[in-house]
């Protein structure tokens, strides 16, 4: 189990990634700051939660982050500079 957090300074983001192992299609990306005593018991790897769960989830992180974001990249993107690249992106 990853640590909730890593230091009490600075303020830090979870980020996460999805899309990359398609042949076709856009790159997700998503970060999120949650409050440090942020708790939810069906909260895990999103890819170990059914997608009921992961609706359920999103709705309750969305409204008790202290902020999140999502980034894209098409296609048509990640075929001139490189999924990598694309990835990275979809991050920033």
């Amino acid at each position: 189990m990853l640590k909730s957090f890593y230091q009490v300074v600075l303020v830090e983001a979870g980020c996460d990634e999805a899309g990359r192992g398609c042949y076709a299609g856009p790159v997700f990306a998503a970060a999120v700051i949650l409050p440090m005593d942020f708790y939810h018991p069906l909260l895990n790897d999103s890819k170990q939660v059914a997608e009921n769960i992961r609706d359920e989830l999103r709705i309750f992180i969305e409204q008790e982050a202290i902020d999140y974001a999502v980034g894209v990249v098409d296609n048509n993107e990640i075929d001139r500079i490189n999924i990598l690249k694309a990835s990275f992106k979809a991050m920033h």
